[in-house]
């Protein structure tokens, strides 16, 4: 049984979950996003006094820092018990790619040091990275009017042309970033 729940979970269960989570949000006329749940949290904290955009009655979305909090669990009880320690099956061409860019440890590890160790995060350049990089993404969200999981999962079951485009957009972007702006910057 636990051998079971340390393997990657098979699409034929884990689709389904999601697809039952989205039907008892839209049941109950919810949606979800990660970016409403920290819009939720920020307001909670009183960001509110000082940005107008988390002036809101949060109390009534609380549900969001139960998904929050949740998440935050979920994240430390799979990493500390669920966790497979073996590295990630990835394709042989795939960490040659990463050995040019100067990642060594690709392949041999679940969080390569290089992009995960305290010298990663003590580094000018990738905390240089790290902060532009959240910029983006924070602003990208708040522009798309929601981060990936609210359009790709949420959106898209309600069939919003908007979760749609922003999508598209989502991937084409991660796309253009991996094959032409990470070599340069590796």
């Amino acid at each position: 049984m636990i051998d079971f729940l340390v393997q990657p979970w098979p699409w034929y269960f884990s689709g389904p979950m999601i697809a039952f989570v989205m039907f008892l949000l839209l049941w109950t006329g919810k949606s979800f996003g990660m970016s409403s749940n920290l819009r939720t949290f920020c307001a909670a904290a009183g960001a509110g006094k000082n940005v107008s955009f988390f002036d809101f009655d949060w109390k009534a979305q609380r549900w969001n820092l139960v998904v929050a909090a949740g998440t935050v669990v979920g994240g430390f009880l799979a990493a500390s018990f669920l966790s497979n320690t073996d590295a990630v099956a990835i394709s042989a061409v795939t960490i040659e790619k990463l050995n040019s860019f100067g990642i060594q440890d690709a392949g041999s590890s679940y969080m390569p040091d290089f992009l995960f160790g305290s010298d990663a995060l003590s580094a000018p350049k990738s905390l240089a990275l790290l902060i532009v990089g959240g910029f983006f993404v924070g602003f990208g969200a708040r522009y798309a009017g929601g981060c990936t999981s609210g359009h790709a999962i949420s959106g898209l079951s309600n069939f919003q042309l908007p979760s749609l485009i922003a999508v598209i957009g989502f991937f084409a972007g991660g796309l253009i970033i991996n094959h032409f702006i990470l070599p340069i910057l590796f």
